[in-house]
């Protein structure tokens, strides 16, 4: 398996375009898939100038409903309108960020004829698999919590049941990539562990720890307590986009190469990703 991050925050190769947002190019024994589009086009941009070609994508997961995993899904269409689309049906509501700014999706995205609209898990193949249904709330970051949803035309915090997981089974390793985890990462494993009985070989996922306003002691320690856990696992970490600068810091300190940082360009195989 060959991992290419499209796009990211921050940036890695010169020459090529960093904005906020996701893309990662996964390239496995049986697809040629994007998990995330970015904001913009500017992943397809970025593509071409690593010489990767997405007009054979064969398929798109999208982790849930926010602009800055989603932005790319139209300009990508136009240049490869057979790539199946997967997403949760419920990730085309309207959702805000803690200063109220609209961070949800563009609803044209529906009328794709690629576009599969999910409830729940679901099972692409053997290869690849999708969850859904994280609801444990133990070590919940305090930036997830000021996301709100719009329910009954009330804005609520958001739950989070609109963002999904891909699990890539790669021989005998298996491959969690999530988009920013809002759910939190550790309510993320448990769920897998339920599914498989065991922790992934690797992680690929924003944590979503970052914050506009200063940390508190409670931030810091949210973040400490999170790497301990993450530290009794025999998973490596690949994070970035949302995780935030001051809990980056945190994490390495804590996990050393246990955790690794995504940038845009990076290439990642299966030769080298896992411990």
């Amino acid at each position: 398996m060959d991992c290419t991050v499209l796009i990211e925050n921050s940036p890695g190769i010169p020459g090529l375009i960093s904005e906020h947002g996701l893309s990662i190019l996964i390239e496995t024994e049986r697809h040629r898939l994007l998990s995330d589009t970015g904001a913009t086009d500017a992943f397809i941009k970025n593509a071409a100038l690593l010489h990767k070609d997405l007009s054979s994508v064969d398929t798109v997961i999208l982790s849930h409903g926010h602009y800055d995993h989603c932005g790319g899904v139209l300009p990508f269409f136009r240049i490869n309108p057979a790539a199946e689309i997967y997403i949760q049906k419920n990730a085309f509501g309207a959702f805000f960020n803690g200063e109220g700014n609209d961070i949800g999706i563009d609803k044209s995205i529906l009328s794709l004829p690629s576009l599969h609209l999910l409830n729940g898990s679901y099972h692409i193949d053997e290869e690849l698999f999708l969850f859904s249904g994280v609801h444990g709330r133990r070590l919940f970051p305090s930036s997830n919590r000021r996301i709100l949803k719009e329910k009954h035309g009330l804005r609520v915090q958001d739950d989070f049941l609109h963002e999904q997981y891909l699990v890539i089974s790669e021989k005998e390793k298996l491959i969690l990539v999530s988009g920013c985890a809002h759910n939190g990462i550790l309510n993320i494993l448990d769920h897998f562990r339920a599914l498989y009985g065991k922790d992934p070989d690797a992680v690929i996922s924003g944590f979503h720890m970052m914050k506009k306003s200063a940390y508190t002691e409670e931030d810091r320690d949210l973040v400490l307590q999170t790497a301990k856990e993450l530290l009794q696992t025999k998973t490596v970490y690949y994070t970035g986009h949302c995780t935030g600068t001051e809990a980056a810091d945190i994490l390495k300190d804590c996990l050393h190469d246990q955790i690794r940082f995504l940038h845009t360009g990076m290439q990642l195989s299966s030769s080298t990703m896992f411990l």
